[in-house]
């Protein structure tokens, strides 16, 4: 592996969405990861269509570049080849997925594995956190992004909240604030010496992401609500449908941008209209704009808006997004090697470096397929790797 991470060693037994992610970008940049996935109840991530040959599109991205090993928590011999993987593997840093004192209970928790390798960095990522009321309830990314606030805010006020069409809970807080976390560890220890505890919870991430509109209220005493400030519907900062069915998105704030914009669209006079923030006066501005949008396609008006640096641009489909230059110059579509040869599409790291680019290897394999290979590395010998397999350790 190349990359800035590649002296990491990180033992992954997180599941879904969240933890898989997270380590997916480690791994893209170097980061050593190993999967330890349940024999007996597969991630539901790989029974996920569409599927690629054998397996699910979705699994073979989340486990690119790393290996997998399954194991049987349950049974003391599985416990035992863990803590081998910490202590004499050098794995020093774990994820976990579970509900708090799951692994506790399965013997791996923090507590005991630092006893195996004192400079542990253990990152727990939970949907609540390690503690208060809702630390063993079970949330999905809707859930947290409710509860923290965010929903109340966002819609529209006729319609209400809408589901997103990405998981901001589960990526955005979830997988970038778990990597964020055990580098923030990493760092702390290669000045100390010290390994920690990192607790991540995607509803604490979820009220981070508003912070501007949560001091609205903390600060100022004001209640955000739908379409109630500039950023989320209340200005004419918003989307505007074209005579196609297609949408522009207009996010022409800055008094150059809307003075230009509105001379883009042949309609001068509306340039004073834009800096009275009074509700009435924004949603009549907006209608105007509307109308205006309304009377050409999309094609059309990206002709017109080639012309103007204004904050301006349409909403691309998927396919679009896939096909468009600046996707492809920043090389966020990439093809991934498979095992027989082939290869697929996969969205590439966001993560530019210029000594030290990500590198794609291999796409996700089968659950277990480097259990062999990786405990004879920690120097389990074959008879004793055939006794566990008779014992259904591995399933």
């Amino acid at each position: 592996m190349t990359g800035p991470l590649t002296s990491l060693k990180i033992l992954d037994f997180s599941t879904l969405l969240p933890g898989p992610f997270g380590t997916m970008m480690l791994a893209d940049l170097g980061a050593a990861v190993l999967r330890v996935e349940a024999p007996h109840r597969p991630d539901m991530v790989r029974l996920m269509p569409p599927y690629d040959g054998d397996a699910s599109a979705w699994h073979r991205v989340l486990n690119r570049n790393k290996r997998s090993i399954t194991l049987d928590l349950k049974q003391p011999t599985a416990v035992d080849v863990v803590k081998r993987l910490v202590g004499a593997g050098g794995y020093d840093i774990v994820l976990e997925q579970f509900r708090p004192g799951v692994m506790d209970r399965l013997g791996i928790g923090y507590e005991i594995l630092r006893v195996v390798n004192r400079g542990l960095i253990y990152c727990a990522l939970s949907g609540y956190g390690q503690d208060g009321p809702y630390r063993d309830r079970a949330g999905h990314d809707i859930n947290y992004l409710s509860l923290a606030g965010v929903m109340s805010h966002s819609g529209r006020k006729k319609e209400g909240p809408a589901p997103l069409g990405v998981q901001v809970a589960d990526i955005g807080g979830g997988a970038f604030g778990a990597a964020m976390g055990i580098l923030a560890a990493v760092i702390h220890r290669q000045q100390t010496g010290q390994g920690q505890f990192v607790d991540i919870s995607m509803f604490d991430m979820s009220i981070a992401w508003h912070a501007h509109a949560v001091s609205q209220y903390l600060v100022g005493g004001e209640v955000p609500e739908a379409e109630s400030w500039q950023l989320n519907g209340g200005g004419y900062y918003d989307f505007y449908e074209t005579a196609d069915g297609r949408y522009l998105s207009v996010g022409s704030l800055e008094p150059k941008f809307w003075q230009d914009f509105c001379q883009a669209i042949a309609r001068p006079d509306l340039i004073p209209r834009g800096f009275d923030q009074t509700p009435e006066n924004q949603q009549a501005l907006k209608a105007d704009i509307r109308a205006v949008i309304a009377m050409k396609e999309l094609a059309d008006w990206t002709i017109i808006f080639a012309g103007y640096d204004v904050c301006v641009e349409p909403v691309l489909s998927i396919p679009e997004m896939v096909a468009h230059p600046q996707t492809q110059a920043r090389c966020m579509i990439v093809d991934v090697p498979k095992a027989d040869g082939s290869t697929q599409r996969q969205v590439g790291s966001p993560f530019k470096f210029s000594q030290t680019p990500p590198a794609y290897q291999q796409v996700g394999g089968q659950a277990g397929a480097e259990a062999t290979a990786v405990l004879q590395e920690i120097g389990y010998t074959d008879d004793e790797i055939n006794k566990m397999r008779q014992q259904g350790v591995f399933g």
